[in-house]
């Protein structure tokens, strides 16, 4: 890390923002609790499919065809009522009890904020807002600017161009080790918020390590010295 960081960008689903509000909505849906984690695993797993084999879908039409599958598994109805009453959850997420520490301690160092989701800008730019976050981000960066998912490299360099930063200045925190390898793998400085989770071997490793997000924060702000 020779270069200093002039911003940082913040992936939003698991990493600023818990998917536990969702877990109700699956119940009420006829769903088990743990299908919480089994939809959002599939849910990445047939978009990083698509991804590879050059076919862009936005996150919500994904999403929605992993959902539909597991209440049709379940001999549950998969009509559109049930499926949009799950989905919508994703406007209502809830932030990580630190995320607002970690973006004032970013921005009080005078580090440039932005998000960048696989999710749409729009509904990033609502959870921001709600969370009381959105003073402290510069602007929200959408895959469907571009038509790719992360962690293809394309995303973070297009992220850091439309900064105007060399992809060294930019650094990603991320919960999702393949967020990271991607980052990485793109030049970005990268910060992994473990919460208590290994980091793959396979993967390339992050520069910085941390349990919550506040501290990936503050050992950002220190790479500046």
């Amino acid at each position: 890390m020779k270069n200093r960081i002039a911003a940082v960008a913040f992936d939003i689903i698991e990493t600023v923002f818990s998917l536990e509000r969702l877990r109700e909505r699956l119940v009420a849906a006829g769903l088990p609790p743990p299908t919480l984690e089994t939809w959002f695993a599939q849910t990445l797993r047939d978009a990083f499919a698509l991804e590879v084999t050059e076919v862009y879908k936005p996150f919500r039409e994904v999403a929605s065809a992993t959902l539909q599958a597991l209440l049709v598994e379940h001999d549950l109805p998969a009509d559109r009522s049930r499926i949009d009453g799950v989905l919508d959850g994703f406007a209502t997420l809830a932030p990580h009890p630190d995320a607002k520490a970690a973006f004032a301690r970013l921005h009080a160092a005078g580090i440039r904020i932005v998000a960048l989701t696989n999710g749409s800008a729009e509904n990033t730019g609502k959870l921001l807002h709600d969370a009381g976050l959105k003073p402290f981000v510069e602007r929200e960066i959408a895959v469907a600017d571009i038509g790719h998912w992360k962690p293809r490299q394309a995303v973070y360099l297009h992220a850091a161009e439309s900064l105007d930063l060399a992809p060294a200045e930019l650094a990603l925190v991320a919960a999702h080790p393949w967020d990271i390898h991607g980052a990485g793998r793109a030049g970005l400085v990268t910060a992994f918020v473990a919460r208590g989770k290994p980091f793959p071997a396979t993967m390339m490793a992050p520069h910085i390590t941390a349990d919550r997000l506040e501290q990936a924060a503050s050992q950002l702000v220190a790479v500046n010295g």
